[in-house]
């Protein structure tokens, strides 16, 4: 140890003082001692050199700072352990009160949402029993007119007979008759070929005395009955004229033509040339004062 000239002297310089085992436990804890405890092993083998009859007390006292400083080390460490454990916590909090607020908006708006279903489910419920409500009502509605359909499907049947059966008449009777007055029955219509000759004028009067008028002529089939089952190909007078405005040809219900049937270099054109008639070869334009055969068209059903 240090002494006040500088010099260093051993702990057992002095028998008298620090002898025996309890000395060596002194010195080996000096040496394992780190340099905090050395100090106070230091002042504790110092005081024991001046006062020898004190070392026990000494020896215990020194142990007892040793444990103190131990105690105070290791309570300080602790302490450092803490302080990191609860900088730790403290960010752990901060972290779980993050997380708190997100939940806590998550809630809000899962709330929110909540009620927005809800109000759209009961709309639902409420357009859903309308519509079965409408579902039952035309249920009810389609087995009635499925009812009233299959009455009129068979009121139908009826009258289809009923309707054949008086066709079947009625062409029975238009047959006799055309027999009969020189009529020729045709789809439904009745036509006559005139015996004399006459102007377009005359012919027409002819005609609507007996019912009829002139033929008018829609078609190829009505052209071909015209010509070759009527007439035999010889030039009669049809129902066509431009006698208002020339070039402007009408049939004599006021219809303006659509499907014609002129002959080869036909309408002419001429002057007074207002009226037609058909032959083998189509139609042609004449004078209405010229005299032909007619053609009356009586229609059985208008």
């Amino acid at each position: 140890m240090h002494r006040e000239d500088g010099q260093t002297t051993d702990v057992y310089e002095n028998d008298g003082v620090i002898k025996g085992k309890i000395g060596k436990e002194i010195t080996n804890a000096m040496q394992e001692a780190p340099e905090q405890l050395q100090r106070v092993w230091c002042c504790c083998v110092f005081f024991c050199y001046l006062q020898p009859q004190c070392w026990p007390s000494c020896f215990t006292l020194c142990h007892a700072q040793e444990r103190q400083l131990t105690n105070n080390t290791n309570l300080t460490e602790e302490r450092i352990q803490l302080q990191i454990s609860n900088t730790d916590l403290i960010k752990e909090k901060d972290q779980l009160q993050t997380r708190n607020n997100n939940i806590t908006k998550e809630k809000v708006q899962l709330q929110t949402k909540n009620i927005n279903l809800t109000r759209q489910r009961d709309q639902l419920q409420l357009r859903n029993t309308d519509l079965t409500r409408t579902r039952d009502q035309l249920q009810i509605r389609n087995i009635e007119l499925t009812n009233e359909r299959d009455g009129l499907s068979s009121n139908n049947l009826v009258l289809i007979k009923q309707r054949d059966q008086l066709n079947k008449e009625k062409n029975e009777l238009l047959k006799c008759l055309s027999e009969k007055d020189g009529w020729t029955y045709y789809k439904s219509n009745l036509y006559l070929l005139s015996s004399e000759m006459m102007s377009w004028t005359e012919s027409r009067r002819y005609c609507t005395e007996r019912g009829a008028d002139l033929f008018i002529i829609n078609n190829r089939e009505e052209q071909n009955f015209a010509i070759w089952k009527m007439s035999a190909g010889v030039r009669v007078w049809i129902g066509l004229n431009d006698i208002d405005v020339k070039n402007m040809w009408k049939w004599v219900d006021g219809s303006t033509l659509t499907s014609s049937f002129w002959a080869s270099d036909e309408p002419t054109g001429q002057r007074r040339e207002n009226c037609a008639l058909t032959h083998g070869s189509g139609w042609a334009d004449y004078p209405c004062n010229d005299y032909f055969q007619c053609i009356c068209e009586k229609r059985i059903l208008n």
